[in-house]
């Protein structure tokens, strides 16, 4: 699903222009993103928290030439958890079903 989609579908459902819903997701997506740039997680109850992590330095190869090696830095990266409501949910997929 495209972000393009979510708004097709929301406008949809809720019979709202979808030139409003695409600025109510863009905001919602900034708002978030700024959260995370300034250090803070979110919570969304039974859906997910969005965490920041440290990732440790650690040195990398070349698969080409593993003789060459780089020193990767220590970084911060987004990690997701999802809620219970979505781990739930997903539970119940088979294998055949990713991709549909």
């Amino acid at each position: 699903m495209t972000k393009r989609d979510l708004v097709v579908r929301i406008a949809n459902q809720t019979g709202m222009n979808q030139r409003d819903v695409m600025e109510v997701v863009q905001s919602a997506f900034k708002m978030i993103t700024a959260e995370l740039a300034a250090g803070r997680s979110i919570e969304f109850r039974n859906f997910g928290v969005f965490e920041l992590a440290k990732r440790r330095p650690r040195v990398g190869r070349n698969p080409n030439a593993p003789t060459n090696t780089v020193m990767i830095p220590e970084r911060v990266v987004v990690k997701f958890k999802p809620g219970r409501i979505m781990k739930s949910k997903v539970a119940k997929l088979s294998p055949q079903d990713i991709g549909k």
